[in-house]
């Protein structure tokens, strides 16, 4: 079941009541019982479209760039090097972000790829954060579209907290994981729900992934389907979800939540981003 959406002139749309049923089951991936939406308006208040020529890097008063291993493969051993090279980088001039993992030696790594966000540009506490796009496939791929707490540098990570709305496993091109962690509950212990695909694939066409989140609830969406609502109740620690928090694209090549390459992995492979945008609720 999908949730209506009107745009209008002034970049509002409401998003009408929906419910979902305990019948709706989505292959292994058991949807909750019954969840409701209540209508929500909403006012534009970020976008990226990524228009501009082909070759060029995104807007670089939207996005800035991760460079580099990171500490212990940015924490989750992860092998590829994060580069801002057009080859890694780049609109492809049909408004479309194209985001590339290869397989070449760079600076001691054995793959390349990238990892843009919105780090000191933009953040927002609560509203709706969306993006349309069309993922990698292969074993040891790790496509996302996910949030951090803008407070990181002073408090860390996972206080500063973590929502992911895009999380895949290329070998899983069916499968979209929504997770968040926060103290208490991250990494293995943290909080999250897959949506499977019952016909078709992530990787083969574009699917839109929502996040609606307020001061007590995030709720997840594919395609318009709301299939995992989270609230303090549900955590076992602190709730800190409370602050603005930024956005970040990104594909990781291994690492421990996704494996890694094997000899079946095809490279280069890109995830095409068509828009992100984000919305206040009125």
């Amino acid at each position: 079941m999908k949730y209506k959406q009107v745009l209008s002139i002034n970049k509002t749309f409401s998003i009408a009541a929906l419910s979902l049923s305990a019948a709706l089951l989505f292959s292994s991936c058991k949807q909750d019982a019954v969840q409701t939406v209540p209508e929500r308006s909403w006012t534009l208040t970020w976008s990226d479209e990524f228009n501009g020529t082909a070759g060029s890097a995104p807007n670089a008063a939207n996005w800035s760039f991760d460079i580099g291993r990171g500490e212990n493969g940015w924490g989750n051993q992860e092998l590829q090097f994060y580069t801002n090279r057009p080859s890694n980088v780049a609109l492809d001039g049909n408004g479309n972000l194209i985001i590339t993992a290869r397989q070449e030696s760079f600076n001691g790594a054995p793959f390349t790829s990238a990892r843009i966000k919105t780090q000191g540009k933009f953040s927002q506490a609560y509203g709706r954060f969306e993006t349309r796009l069309k993922t990698p496939s292969g074993p040891g791929l790790w496509p996302a579209f996910w949030l951090l707490g803008s407070n990181i540098d002073t408090k860390g990570w996972p206080q500063c907290g973590e929502i992911d709305i895009m999380e895949q496993r290329g070998q899983e091109p069916f499968i979209n994981n929504a997770t968040i962690h926060g103290p208490g509950y991250s990494a293995g212990a943290s909080i999250t729900k897959s949506f499977a695909l019952t016909n078709g694939r992530f990787d083969t066409e574009f699917h839109v992934y929502a996040a609606e989140w307020g001061p007590d609830f995030i709720d997840f969406f594919v395609d318009g389907f709301l299939y995992k609502r989270v609230t303090p109740k549900d955590v076992p620690g602190e709730w800190v979800f409370n602050q603005p928090f930024f956005m970040i694209l990104n594909i990781a090549v291994g690492g421990n939540y996704v494996g890694f390459p094997t000899t079946g992995t095809p490279f280069p492979q890109s995830m095409t981003v068509d828009y992100v945008k984000v919305y206040k609720q009125n």
